[in-house]
């Protein structure tokens, strides 16, 4: 049974960084969004270069919340009892996004365009922002004991936590960027190419700050200190990282995006390991905390659910992939309906 209750704690891990990889750079290009589209055009090409993709991409998200109810019922409802308003907040900007993608080109007014390029910009920002504060408080432990959670949406914004947040940011800013490189030209193309390289020293200097603060504020380096080979985790995280600044100033715009992915995999799975057995900890009272081990669902259900997920993750990832490559080539504004 601990083995089963392992796997899915390690496939429930795999699935938020799968759903970070994918999603980030859609999160990265509308925060860039206002800042590097200078003109209609480049807006247009910005957001049809994430167009025949970013619904794709939130499939992980709805992935790994499906796992977390089916696999961990109890951290499902603690999860969305105790950070409700957050996880609302998140749902609604991402709503947002959404209706950009359709609304903005249906009027041919510049009002019009600015409330849906707003609105592009705000359903970006704030869930990379909101996904950072979360995990970073759960990294951290959250308040809760045996007559349930004690903080508010406020007690989240605190220093750790915004750290997470700006971690994250930074994160998919970086990956946006790169994607932008890839799929655009001429100017907006080098301006991107500008934008990452000065996004890289910030994402740099915030990671490794995050990782100091980590030490203090969270029990995440126990696991590495009892099982060393573990930092292997985090050297690959330092190689990738290294990989993006290399890779951009040889213009391999993308080698360097695949180095962001992996990046941002091996990070998701750097406070994944931390936090083993651990799914939401417990700040005020340890003994209360959802682990993988007392909160999961019985071992036919999570054997059910592998059965499942060995059949159909495969058909998904082959999906995404062949709409990867159906449109790899660039977004050429000559060539854009709207």
């Amino acid at each position: 049974m601990e083995i089963l209750q392992s796997i899915w704690f390690f496939l429930w891990g795999l699935l938020w960084a799968v759903f970070f990889m994918t999603d980030g750079f859609d999160f990265g290009v509308g925060t860039l969004y206002p800042f590097l589209g200078k003109s209609d055009e480049d807006k247009r090409v910005m957001m049809n270069s994430l167009g025949p993709l970013w619904d794709g991409n939130e499939v992980w998200l709805l992935t790994a919340g499906g796992v977390t109810f089916a696999a961990f019922p109890a951290v499902y409802a603690m999860m969305f009892s105790s950070l409700y308003s957050a996880l609302m907040l998140i749902l609604f900007a991402l709503i947002l996004r959404g209706v950009s993608f359709e609304f903005r080109h249906q009027v041919d007014d510049s009002r019009w365009k600015k409330i849906w390029d707003t609105c592009f910009f705000v359903g970006s920002f704030f869930p990379a922002l909101l996904f950072g504060v979360a995990f970073a408080n759960i990294f951290r432990g959250l308040p809760f004991d045996s007559n349930g959670y004690h903080g508010t949406l406020l007690s989240l914004l605190n220093l750790y936590g915004l750290l997470g947040g700006v971690l994250f940011v930074a994160l998919f800013l970086q990956h946006g960027s790169l994607w932008i490189c890839i799929k655009s030209e001429g100017d907006l193309m080098e301006r991107s190419d500008r934008m990452a390289n000065n996004i890289w020293p910030v994402l740099l200097a915030v990671a490794v700050i995050f990782l100091i603060a980590s030490w203090f504020a969270t029990n995440l380096y126990d696991n590495y200190l009892e099982h060393p080979v573990l930092f292997l985790v985090l050297i690959i995280a330092v190689a990738a990282l290294v990989g993006i600044k290399y890779f951009l100033l040889q213009k391999a715009y993308y080698k360097a995006w695949f180095s962001s992915a992996l990046t941002i995999v091996s990070c998701t799975f750097y406070g994944v390991i931390g936090l083993y057995p651990n799914m939401f900890p417990s700040k005020m009272d340890p003994s209360t905390s959802l682990t993988a081990l007392n909160s999961s669902s019985s071992p036919l259900t999570l054997k059910i659910m592998l059965g499942v997920v060995i059949v159909f993750i495969p058909i998904v990832i082959g999906y995404q992939v062949w709409t990867y490559y159906l449109f790899k080539g660039k977004v050429k504004i000559e060539e854009l309906k709207y």
